[in-house]
């Protein structure tokens, strides 16, 4: 809710070609207890002022030389950065009050002023555009959350699926390619059944952690529920450089975690698919690294393996130290 504390704490601009004007208004504001109060005459200033500051409150005058406030309304609705225009139109021409709300202005104060009737309609503008800030930036926070991992804060496969497809498009028009790794981690289970579901929240943490430190950062790491991530390597040239991070990730997941006093490891296994050598639409991509990952785990786990587009899944291994056995008629692909 808005108070009157953040009423009076709203960010004012004050708008007239006259500084006579501008300083009464201003003084007027300031009487009534508003804070953040500025003025300018130089209505081609007003959008850049306003994109800065983003104002809560313009007062602007309809009526100036050079740029009106009718064309000050348009570069700022121009501007697209907000659906709202906090705009209280002045003027002294009765015709020009409809013609200012009909071009976006919230409300209008007629010349000459009256201090009641402009404190009452400043107020209550104040009140619906702080409302509209607060609703606006819950909607937005609500979109973010339904857009990320709420243990991890890593995308989830909602975000995932949109990261995965502008890779598609960016490596298509650049003729690259795009690794998807698909990972799982071994044991994680035990880890639960043994020491807790408390315990098992905090070793996701820590593998979100290792697996942003490990990754690129125009990379896209997700988590798609349970113990199970999604890494998504845009702009690729050469296989080597999947292969390798795919290494690097069973490397680092298998490091021991220390969580409340105990050491707790785990290992992960790892399904790889390469657009547009697997496949050229997202699911697809991620159901071929699936299948590679159940490979993997099936085969003996702590690995990663490549799958082929020719003959199901080739083996890529690496054994979790480090030494890799990449398929050379597979890198020859690439």
């Amino acid at each position: 809710m808005v108070n009157s504390e953040d009423i009076l704490r709203a960010r004012i601009l004050v708008v007239d070609d006259h500084r006579d004007n501008v300083e009464v208004l201003s003084m007027l504001l300031n009487a009534m207890g508003y804070m953040d109060v500025e003025g300018t005459t130089d209505s081609s200033a007003v959008c850049k002022l306003h994109l800065l500051n983003d104002y809560d409150l313009i007062l602007l005058d309809m009526q100036m030389p050079g740029v009106s406030g009718f064309q000050v309304m348009d570069e700022i609705k121009s501007m697209g950065t907000d659906d709202y225009l906090p705009v209280l139109a002045i003027t002294g021409n009765s015709d020009l009050k409809i013609r200012a709300l009909e071009a976006g202005a919230r409300d209008f104060i007629a010349k000459p002023f009256d201090s009641v009737e402009l404190e009452k309609r400043i107020h209550n503008m104040l009140e619906v555009r702080l409302l509209y800030k607060q609703v606006s930036a819950h909607s937005k926070a609500q979109e973010a959350l339904a857009l990320q991992d709420v243990l991890t804060g890593l995308p989830n496969r909602r975000l995932l699926n949109d990261r995965l497809d502008t890779a598609i498009k960016h490596a298509n028009r650049n003729s690259m390619s795009v690794g998807v790794l698909y990972l799982d981690l071994d044991g994680f289970k035990q880890v639960n059944d043994g020491h807790g579901h408390d315990c098992g929240d905090k070793l996701l943490k820590i593998v979100a952690e290792r697996l942003l430190a490990t990754s690129r950062e125009e990379d896209t790491i997700a988590r798609i529920g349970g113990d199970e991530f999604v890494i998504v390597l845009a702009q690729i040239n050469q296989a080597s450089d999947v292969h390798r991070l795919a290494s690097d990730v069973v490397r680092v997941v298998s490091e021991p975690c220390i969580i409340d006093g105990r050491v707790v490891k785990v290992t992960a296994s790892i399904g790889v698919s390469f657009y547009p050598h697997n496949a050229t639409v997202p699911e697809d991509l991620i159901n071929y690294a699936d299948q590679a990952l159940y490979e993997a785990k099936r085969s003996g786990k702590n690995q990663y393996l490549v799958a082929d587009p020719d003959c199901g899944n080739r083996a890529c291994i690496t054994d979790g130290s480090g030494a890799t056995a990449v398929s050379a008629s597979w890198v020859g692909r690439m």
